[in-house]
């Protein structure tokens, strides 16, 4: 599995102009999945997201999770989470030709698998993760905040 993980104010996801999920501060987290991907790389990717400490503590040290964030309820009425945004060109190969492989994605039907088994395992952690929809033409706005940009792999678990 591939991610990009951001940290974010205000993002949202729609499908053909209807909001679909959005958040007002978190992480947004683009996944791409890969063949040789498991269940087992899902949970991992989840827990590393939930716990992955790029916000700022009382000092302005990136010292907090979300999860930590979580607990001490930093926006009231909510709005704090997780936007998960199922995205296979994660996966693509560009270095020879002009237009990218995509032969590294898995098949439409077990990538929804490993997605919906990330989204499972973050909400199972006690966080607001809300969705895109899967196979769709989205559309993604945010405004990344920091700005905080953090590529996450898989790879070392294969």
């Amino acid at each position: 599995m591939k991610s990009v993980i951001q940290r974010v104010v205000d993002a949202s996801v729609s499908v053909d102009g209807v909001v679909k999920g959005s958040i007002a501060q978190g992480l947004l987290v683009y996944l791409g999945v890969a063949h040789e991907d498991t269940e087992a790389f899902a949970d991992w990717l989840a827990e590393k997201v939930a716990n992955l400490r790029i916000f700022h503590d009382s000092d302005g040290k990136m010292n907090l999770s979300i999860k930590d964030l979580q607990g001490q309820g930093t926006l009231p009425g909510g709005g704090l989470g997780v936007l998960a945004i199922s995205q296979f060109t994660l996966l693509s190969d560009a270095r020879k030709g002009r237009r990218p492989s995509l032969h590294g994605a898995a098949e439409p039907g077990r990538a929804r698998e490993l997605y919906e088994r990330f989204v499972e395992k973050v909400r199972e952690q006690g966080l607001v993760c809300e969705c895109g929809e899967f196979q769709a033409h989205m559309k993604v706005a945010y405004i990344n905040d920091g700005p905080v940009t953090i590529l996450l792999d898989t790879d070392h678990l294969k």
